[in-house]
């Protein structure tokens, strides 16, 4: 009796330090709202009833401020999740910006989101995101743009987070906002010359999260990248990104093998789109498991409760996926 009391107290132990899995959902981000058979089913069995869909970008052409991208919709589009609508602004676009300019865009964009919640009919929540690369010399201008949009749309107002602006939050300011998604990718640039993983390379992203536990904002959702994509280089060391590719992609006769992850191209031709020639070499970048594991069980020791949004619902991303971390 005594060896199954040890044996009881010891699966209560196991069992309490056991965590549940994340409610999760994901980012749209394609223009023409439409979705694949795969990504229904994905969509489907997300834990949390919400969807971030992309409306449009902001960019400033010209000295006009000129939506970008719009989003249209197709009847494929059904789904019973709630949209939250989420608009990306260049950071070029607060740059010298002026306070009646300010509320001209928060005014705008509002409009904009309300008109194409109306034309389509869609099932939003009392949301607004918006994803921008602010930076020290922008930030007073967006924060103030910020206030102004949660007084014009009556909506709670978040906003991205992405690593820079948690390491350097001295220089870059806290948004005004209740909540942020922390935008754990995009650890380097891809069109610079490295061995390193420029969608999440672990170690990187852990030394600027390293004091993400004293962000004074405490409500932070986690954007987990799924995505792949290629990185071509040319004989004069320019690179372009084709989206999407895989490993898989890579088995072509006409490509020689140089690593797991990189080919040359030995005939001139059109492949995934592009016309690349003899000699251009394609590195392809894409996320493992283990990696997004990793990410997780660094940040469950320092941010207490967080849902994730995995970017994004594409049918190659999501097709015979696990998402509960």
């Amino acid at each position: 009796m005594k060896i199954l009391r040890i044996l009881f107290i010891l699966f209560l132990v196991v069992s309490c330090q056991k965590k549940n899995s994340h409610p999760y959902t994901f980012y749209y981000w394609k223009t023409n709202l439409s979705l694949h058979p795969e990504e229904k089913k994905a969509l489907d069995k997300a834990t949390i009833p919400y969807l971030y869909t992309r409306f449009f970008d902001v960019d400033k052409v010209g000295g006009k401020f000129q939506p970008v991208g719009v989003i249209t919709k197709d009847k494929s589009f059904q789904s019973y999740k709630q949209i939250v609508p989420t608009v990306f602004i260049t950071n070029q676009t607060l740059f010298n910006i002026s306070q009646d300019e300010i509320q001209f865009l928060a005014e705008s964009i509002n409009q904009l989101i309300q008109k194409k919640i109306t034309e389509y009919h869609l099932k939003v929540n009392n949301e607004i995101q918006i994803d921008c690369d602010w930076t020290a010399g922008t930030r007073d201008d967006y924060f103030t743009f910020l206030k102004e949009l949660k007084k014009i749309s009556g909506k709670e107002i978040t906003c991205t987070l992405r690593l820079h602006q948690v390491k350097d939050k001295n220089q870059t300011g806290i948004p005004p906002v209740d909540k942020v998604y922390l935008m754990c990718y995009s650890t380097s640039s891809p069109l610079e010359n490295s061995d390193k993983n420029s969608i999440l390379d672990v170690t990187v992203l852990k030394n600027y999260l390293s004091k993400i536990e004293d962000y004074p904002i405490k409500k932070i959702d986690v954007a987990l990248p799924i995505y792949s994509w290629g990185i071509v280089t040319n004989h004069l060391g320019k690179h372009k990104l084709i989206n999407a590719l895989s490993k898989e992609d890579l088995k072509n006769p006409n490509f020689k093998k140089m690593s797991s992850t990189e080919i040359e191209i030995q005939k001139d031709g059109f492949y995934f789109g592009n016309y690349l020639n003899k000699g251009f070499r394609i590195k392809v970048e894409e996320i493992a498991d283990d990696q997004l594991q990793e990410v997780v069980g660094f940040l469950e020791k320092k941010i207490n409760y967080f849902n994730i949004i995995y970017y994004q619902l594409d049918s190659k991303f999501v097709t015979g996926q696990n998402f509960n971390f």
